[in-house]
């Protein structure tokens, strides 16, 4: 079986969608720092629906942590399939728009070489929320990061995306180059802000005027990004196999929708994003708050509720009538009230919301979704929860995912089975939970006391205390699916 090559997009597949440019005159203009299969579904579709009208804005990808995306790409020229699922179908698209990948690791001083010339105008990232080296509950830099503390001992040879940020900017500056503008394309509260936060304060610990300089000429704007993209499985590739008749080592799965909204602030051009169907605004900052809330603080309650009740998929979860009214209560009852959107129908979007969940074809794996959530859970769930806390409004639903977390996060599920819990503080967790054994209230007072996920505020807050703690206490007597059932019934917690 032949692999997918550059060589074989001149006799494509019958039915595949293949570049519509010419691949040898495009250009760097763009480095992308976490190039996971997020953003190869996402912004560079984007990017590629671009490049007939400017081929001076390809990509070059880079790997910061695991070499497997280079080794996967390389051998195929920078091209991969897109497979867009849904009830109807399978359509699917190969991308030409990464035009290489480089392994940090391996490859550090060619990276920042790269980020430091000319050509190169947008550094974007995905590096996921514990990529930022911050603390999730402040938004501020974590200058105990062990990354962080090496990169202030060895600034030129960073290890953490803002020291390579850092770094390279530093280098642009050094030699009289307009800064490339830095566009997080992360879920992170206000992540334009957030960014600039976390890199003009990395700059100013290694150099004051490094710092000023960051400040006054780079940009970064907020964005918005919204596509569901399911881990490809070996399933995924043996079917792009055979419908195509060309070997893929990565294929990306996604769904039909997708969206971008961009704040169109750049201090050094930028493509047309929105001749490819971004939206450009002047305050991303209402979008993003509607995503995360809506979308991603459901999609994580669904995935700790769904996996502990036994759901391997978010499809199957939201085929629970039960499951289904929670998800529907918790937008609905306790998230939209929450968000100042004029002009955009929030019930729409959650019904929007809640199809997509059920897609059958996209297979999202409810243990994928949980991954990380002590970094998560501050922007999905507790910043809805502190508005109605602040508000006097009942936190019944958004209380049940954080219970959920809690009892997802102790490793072991309902059938004593070990979960493989992936989080920066997994073992720290995990030993809490150990101390705790199987006693609910002792759990709730370990996992509540981390204060880079809870803050200090919510441990003091008598209605989250007592919410929280007695979903963990249903969660341990009743199991996840009575517990779901029992509060859309009407016969669950009201506090």
């Amino acid at each position: 079986m032949p692999r997918l090559s550059a060589s074989l997009l001149a006799h494509p597949p019958t039915g595949v969608a293949v570049p519509r440019y010419d691949r040898a005159q495009v250009t760097p203009g763009i480095v992308h720092l976490g190039i996971g299969a997020f953003h190869r579904a996402h912004m560079a579709v984007y990017v590629d629906d671009l490049l007939a009208q400017d081929p001076s804005w390809g990509i070059i990808g880079a790997s910061l942590r695991r070499p497997d995306t280079k080794q996967a790409l390389e051998p195929q020229d920078g091209l991969y399939t897109v497979a867009v699922r849904d009830a109807e179908g399978t359509a699917l698209r190969i991308i030409g728009s990464i035009l290489g990948v480089m392994d940090a690791n391996t490859e550090r001083e060619d990276l920042l070489a790269l980020m430091a010339s000319p050509a190169i105008r947008i550094v974007s990232l995905t590096v996921t929320e514990k990529g930022y080296c911050h603390d999730p509950a402040t938004g501020e830099l974590d200058e105990g990061h062990p990354d962080i503390v090496w990169d202030l001992a060895n600034p030129t040879q960073p290890k953490s995306a803002p020291g390579i940020l850092v770094e390279a900017l530093a280098r642009r500056r050094a030699t009289g180059l307009l800064p490339f503008t830095v566009l997080s394309c992360d879920n992170l509260p206000s992540n334009g802000h957030t960014t600039r936060r976390i890199v003009t304060r990395l700059a100013a610990l290694r150099n004051a005027e490094l710092g000023d300089w960051i400040k006054r000429e780079v940009r970064f704007p907020g964005t918005m990004v919204d596509r569901i993209v399911p881990a490809t499985t070996d399933a995924d590739r043996a079917m792009v196999e055979a419908v195509t008749g060309v070997s893929d080592a990565w294929p990306i799965m996604t769904e039909p929708f997708t969206q971008w909204v961009i704040e169109d602030r750049f201090c050094n051009g930028r493509p047309p994003f929105e001749h490819s169907g971004a939206t450009i605004a002047a305050d991303v900052e209402p979008f993003e708050r509607m995503k995360l809330r809506m979308l991603n603080g459901s999609h994580s309650t669904l995935a700790y509720l769904g996996f502990l009740a036994g759901h391997q998929y978010v499809a199957d979860a939201v085929s629970d009538p039960a499951f289904a009214a929670l998800i529907q209560g918790l937008m609905t009852d306790e998230v939209m009230p929450t968000l100042d959107m004029p002009g955009v129908d929030l019930g729409g979007y959650r019904d929007r919301l809640l199809e997509r969940f059920s897609n059958p074809a996209l297979q999202h794996r409810t243990w994928q979704i949980a991954m990380d959530g002590s970094q998560k859970l501050p922007q999905r769930l507790l910043g809805t929860i502190r508005d109605r806390l602040a508000a006097g409004q009942p936190i019944t639903r958004l209380a049940l995912g954080v219970a959920a977390w809690m009892r997802y996060v102790t490793g072991i599920d309902e059938t004593g089975e070990s979960i493989d819990v992936r989080d920066p503080l997994a073992m720290r967790m995990m030993a809490i939970a150990a101390d705790a054994g199987n006693d609910p209230e002792a759990l709730f007072e370990g996992l509540v006391a981390l204060g880079e996920v809870f803050g200090t505020d919510l441990p003091q807050s008598a209605p989250f205390r007592a919410t929280v703690l007695e979903h963990l206490e249903s969660l341990y007597d009743e199991g996840a699916a009575q517990t779901v059932a029992a509060i859309t019934s009407g016969k669950g917690s009201r506090l």
